[in-house]
């Protein structure tokens, strides 16, 4: 038998990478098209899985009183915004972030990880749900967010790999590269370019500078999952999706530009793509 090499590792990864995403993409994706209560459903579901791989990372027990408090704090203010108040969503997070934190020290966890990882989670299930539920542009927005998040991804990893080069942040993420940076960049933008034109979308060029501006954003959201990682001293956040790891690996973009383009939309006075 052949003993495997790093580039038959390299494919084999490549390969779990491909069958994964053809399996989980089109439900997600549908999930998002059709809108509530299967958004929503899926939204609330992924934040509950998100904030126990984030306790999990810092060193809680999967039944602790902090787990718990985690996973029903942003559960139950995502599912506040599904319900339509935000307002309440909001008092919701702002509990759970401190008695999180709290029985978090209890614990002898750091409290400051445990509270981040409640309130980023938790804001990020309000933002995707909040953004799906307008009945006028949501769809349209989730669906080109999906994809500038994933043609980053996926640009960032194909260029890595390919053209190797300086390293982006060698103490954070020593496999990110400036030239994964710039691929991602590049792929953004050129989502930015097909969704102008099946919009039909006059102001083109404020579609692609978005869309490359929150590829850093996305970026960024990846490295911040990178240090917590780091920290921790964990790989993965999970090995919940084979090829993937976990679906905090998967998502620590989305959860940054999700928050990116709420800011941006409120500062558009709620404006259309």
């Amino acid at each position: 038998m052949v003993p495997p090499t790093a580039s038959t590792g390299a494919g084999s990864d490549v390969f779990k990478r491909l069958v994964t995403g053809l399996l989980l993409g089109p439900p997600v994706l549908a999930a998002l098209y059709v809108g509530s209560p299967y958004s929503d459903l899926l939204i609330v579901v992924a934040a509950g899985i998100m904030a126990w791989e984030w306790g999990r990372l810092c060193g809680a027990e999967n039944v602790s009183p902090t787990m718990i408090a985690m996973i029903a704090g942003v559960v139950l203010a995502s599912t506040a915004t599904a319900l339509g108040s935000v307002s309440l969503s909001g008092w919701i997070l702002l509990v759970a972030v401190m008695s999180a934190m709290l029985l978090g020290r209890q614990s002898l966890l750091e409290p400051l990880w445990v509270g981040i990882g409640v309130g980023v989670i938790g804001l990020a299930g309000m933002a995707l749900v909040w953004l799906r539920a307008n009945p006028e542009w949501g769809r349209e927005v989730i669906l080109w967010l999906i994809a500038v998040v994933w043609a980053t991804d996926s640009g960032a990893y194909f260029a890595g790999r390919s053209l190797g080069g300086p390293k982006l942040a060698p103490k954070i993420s020593p496999k990110k590269t400036w030239s994964g940076l710039a691929g991602g960049v590049l792929c953004a933008g050129l989502v930015g370019v097909a969704t102008s034109f099946l919009l039909d979308r006059p102001a083109a060029w404020a579609i692609v500078a978005t869309s490359m501006l929150l590829a850093l954003v996305s970026q960024g959201g990846d490295l911040f999952e990178s240090i917590l990682k780091r920290r921790f001293g964990a790989k993965d956040s999970s090995n919940l999706i084979p090829g993937h790891g976990g679906l905090l690996d998967r998502t620590d973009g989305l959860i940054a530009a999700s928050l990116c383009v709420v800011v941006l939309i409120w500062f558009a006075g709620e404006a259309r793509l």
